[in-house]
């Protein structure tokens, strides 16, 4: 019966499969270098074959944790809180982001855009994957496109997604981490041939935090 309940939480969102949390420095796109509060949310079927955080996919890997307590931890720390995962939006993201807006919080999500849009937020950042498509009302509402770039084809899979954002939308390239020094190269080639576009490195790991 307690299980029955504990699932019924997590469907309504009010309990979340918690992955981790923890304060550190935002190191990739446009907040970067901006100390921020890290809530890493577990459950994700896009099944990105580069992905460095693997082990969020399986929600049931991860505790059950209500909301309340996820939002009195976040407010200990930061003015700025990121919703990252696994992909969030698998989850109803309204209960997190009105107890965090409560609370007087800037709030960020971090999302495929492959689930419908849930939740209150003052900085969308959309990196869209090939495996599982971002819906229309994530383009419509991204504040940020961030495209992981892992060979020379996704530099027209990034043209192709800049068209679909709004004209205000910061574009950004990134390497995947793996073959960054074959990569970047590229990107700022890329980037000084379309000025539009900016280079995000996960300065985090050169940094050596989390």
């Amino acid at each position: 019966m307690l299980e029955k309940t504990v699932q019924q939480e997590v469907e309504k969102g009010t309990m979340l499969p918690l992955m981790e949390e923890f304060y550190t420095i935002q190191g990739e796109g446009y907040h970067t270098g901006r100390a921020a509060y890290f809530i890493r949310v577990g459950g994700c079927d896009v099944g990105c074959h580069w992905c460095d955080v693997k082990e969020s996919w399986a929600p049931e890997k991860h505790p059950p944790t209500a909301v309340d307590q996820i939002v009195a931890n976040a407010a200990k720390y930061s003015n700025t809180i990121v919703v990252t995962g696994g992909e969030p939006l698998t989850w109803n993201m309204e209960p997190l982001t009105a107890g965090l807006k409560e609370k007087g919080l800037d709030v960020h999500i971090e999302t495929s855009g492959a689930y419908p849009l849930t939740g209150s937020w003052d900085w969308i950042c959309l990196s869209p994957k090939k495996a599982k498509m971002p819906l229309d009302e994530a383009y419509e509402a991204a504040h940020e496109l961030k495209v992981i770039v892992y060979n020379k084809h996704d530099f027209a899979f990034a043209k192709a997604e800049s068209e679909k954002v709004s004209a205000d939308c910061k574009l950004y390239l990134q390497p995947e981490w793996s073959v960054r020094e074959k990569m970047i190269p590229l990107i700022t080639a890329f980037v000084m041939d379309n000025p539009n576009w900016q280079v995000s490195l996960q300065t985090h790991k050169y940094l050596n935090i989390p």
